[in-house]
């Protein structure tokens, strides 16, 4: 597939499979056909009690300042595309309870286009699961004890179809050591207690076993759900809200590349695997990939335009 060409842009980085663009990304998203692009996986920066570098809005004005991106996804994407938002909540200011702007957004994005949605469907949520976050607010998690460690991002996979092209196919995940067992001397069909019927294809190799709505880093080592031991401001071994992807490595790719450059490295990154995984998901040989926001720091001063990457594979 041959990657598109944007009218009035310059690739700012580019490969044989992909290119950068640095400017405002709706502007430069406008360049881009209609129903030209088949995945767009995005993480835009979270609506946070506390103001970051690379300018987050608050909860309140979230939805109103993503509705310019919102209109192009939607105008950009194939109509069997899928548009996946990687989004983490927050609080209420100075309270222990949470914020319901992302499921605002997602309300938003999902209404009807004649009630002032822009009529996306819900093809599932996806979650990931990331014990580095750091146990916030204080005040509720590590003095007063009264809430656990939020350790999850939600991930809403949309579509403007109710069928987008996907395949669960690309991202088998290994067979357990129970369903190894079970595949080599035999599984009875029975009802279960919970009177699901489980028929004797149960024990049937398919070559690899469905993967769960819970993203897991590769690298990933520790049990999903386990506590999470914090040594500040004592050592304290808190519980985390998932009953798995750390975005922490010091010495990745990423890293690296940025201490050549003399880059400043960006906070809130999420790692390869959920990417990875959306795009073997929702997409196939030749697609085109968007990711719209790469937020770019520059001679210690953060720029508040940002630029999309396209990638085909």
């Amino acid at each position: 597939m041959t990657l598109p060409v944007l009218k009035t842009a310059s690739p700012f980085y580019e490969t044989r499979l992909g290119a950068s663009y640095l400017g405002d990304a709706v502007e430069l998203m406008r360049q881009l056909d209609d129903q030209s692009t088949d995945l767009i996986c995005t993480s835009p920066p979270f609506a946070l009690l506390r103001q970051k570098q690379y300018g987050n809005v608050s909860a309140k004005d979230y939805v109103e300042w993503f509705t310019p991106f919102a209109a192009e996804f939607k105008r950009i994407l194939k109509p069997e595309g899928s548009l996946v938002i990687d989004i983490g909540g927050t609080w209420i200011k100075g309270e222990p309870v949470r914020s319901l702007y992302h499921f605002e957004f997602l309300i938003r994005l999902c209404k009807p286009v004649e009630e002032g949605g822009f009529g996306f469907y819900l093809a599932q949520e996806l979650y990931w699961y990331n014990p580095a976050k750091l146990p916030t607010p204080a005040q509720w998690v590590t003095v007063e004890r009264i809430r656990v460690k939020d350790a999850v991002n939600t991930i809403w996979w949309l579509s403007l179809s109710t069928r987008p092209k996907a395949s669960n196919w690309r991202v088998l995940k290994p067979y357990s050591k129970a369903q190894k067992h079970l595949m080599k001397y035999g599984y009875k069909p029975k009802l279960r207690p919970s009177e699901h019927n489980i028929s004797d294809k149960f024990g049937k190799d398919n070559g690899g076993a469905i993967p769960p709505n819970i993203l897991e880093d590769s690298d990933f080592d520790g049990t999903v759900g386990a506590p999470v031991i914090v040594e500040q401001p004592k050592q304290l071994e808190i519980p985390v809200n998932v009953i798995a992807a750390s975005n922490t490595a010091s010495n990745d790719r990423y890293q690296r590349r940025c201490r050549e450059k003399g880059i400043k490295r960006h906070p809130a990154r999420f790692p390869a695997a959920v990417p990875e995984f959306v795009i073997g998901l929702c997409t196939e040989e030749g697609d085109l990939v968007l990711r719209s926001f790469r937020w770019l720091e520059h001679n210690g001063l953060c720029s508040r335009t940002i630029g999309p990457s396209l990638v085909s594979f």
